[in-house]
């Protein structure tokens, strides 16, 4: 055997080890706030855990249950499909949760009852509130590469419409490469006023420019394996900014990461991008409006856009990868 294939043999079982450690760090974590840990179905051993393609987790909050309806009847399959999902293709998608601050409350007793309808919940050990979205995103993360062993994990807004045909097939494309970032990458001013929503309160370390650095726009992103696992391993000393797209582009500055800005991840509802590409044979990966950093009014319209934009309930089955 070589030189050049002793050391790329090594640098793989390196790799693997990492991983494992990770894994087994987070299955024995402690149950404090912002631990990885699943509060309901738990992590799962070290040598049990599931190989998959990939996990994709709708980050949710406790009162939408009118968006997380809508994604229901449209483009996330439900009850028997969604297991046939999970055991034919290897995806894993489950809405993303915390808890109320008050344990027991009326809408902790609500998400229990859906998810005893549903059973598409993951459960984090995190207090629910907008401005914890940069901590939600680090413990989802560290939890479900504790859960799952997938070749890449994604975040998903409850307002943004996906084709998972076409996404799988994105996400295929680049499974060879073992640090990847996807997403729509953009920059963008630092928001410094006080009172303004997206104000970043340590604006004035982006220095005299004040523009942030590329990072994937929040709707929805992936990435890879050892990405995510990076994320595990080093939670407690990640520095966590206002914007949680933010943070998560913060996490890889300096890190041996390639970026790959898929435009078809962020088409628009209004006007109808989406609508023009789907009529082309060229569906979107995802979709949503900037004006209001999702689908406007998603609840009501998700349909009408499903209608206009999805890519067909068979495209999922069809697609190879």
């Amino acid at each position: 055997m070589s030189c050049r294939r002793i050391l790329c043999t090594l640098d793989k079982t390196i790799s693997s080890l990492e991983r494992q450690l990770a894994a087994a760090r987070a299955a024995k974590a402690d149950t404090e706030e912002g631990s990885p840990m699943v509060t309901k179905s738990g992590t799962k051993d070290l040598n049990e855990r599931q190989r998959v393609f990939f996990v994709m987790g709708i980050i949710t909050a406790l009162r939408n249950i009118k968006r997380r309806n809508s994604i229901r009847e449209t483009w996330m399959p439900q009850g028997e499909e969604l297991k046939r999902l999970e055991k034919e293709k290897g995806i894993i998608i489950r809405f993303v949760i915390g808890h109320s601050s008050t344990p027991g409350s009326a809408l902790d007793r609500a998400i229990n009852a859906e998810e005893e309808q549903h059973k598409d919940f993951l459960h984090l050990n995190h207090i629910e509130g907008y401005h914890e979205l940069s901590t939600k995103t680090q413990v989802y993360f560290s939890a479900v590469v504790a859960k799952w062993d997938a070749d890449f994990y994604l975040k998903v807004d409850d307002d943004v419409h996906v084709n998972l045909g076409v996404v799988s097939s994105t996400l295929a494309r680049h499974r060879h490469k073992p640090h990847v970032y996807i997403g729509c990458m953009k920059s963008g001013p630092v928001v410094a006023q006080k009172g303004i929503k997206y104000r970043e309160p340590e604006y004035w370390k982006f220095g005299e420019g004040n523009k942030y650095f590329r990072h994937a726009t929040g709707q929805i992103y992936a990435i890879s394996k050892d990405l995510a696992t990076y994320i595990l391993v080093n939670r407690h000393i990640l520095h966590r900014y206002a914007n949680e797209d933010v943070s998560l582009g913060s996490w890889f500055i300096g890190l041996d990461v390639e970026h790959i800005d898929d435009r078809s991840l962020c088409c628009g509802t209004t006007p109808p991008d989406c609508e023009w590409k789907a009529k082309s044979g060229n569906h979107c990966g995802a979709s949503f409006d900037w004006s209001c950093s999702g689908i406007c009014k998603s609840s009501v319209r998700m349909k009408e856009v499903h209608q206009r934009c999805g890519e067909g309930d068979q495209a999922i089955w069809d697609t190879g990868f």
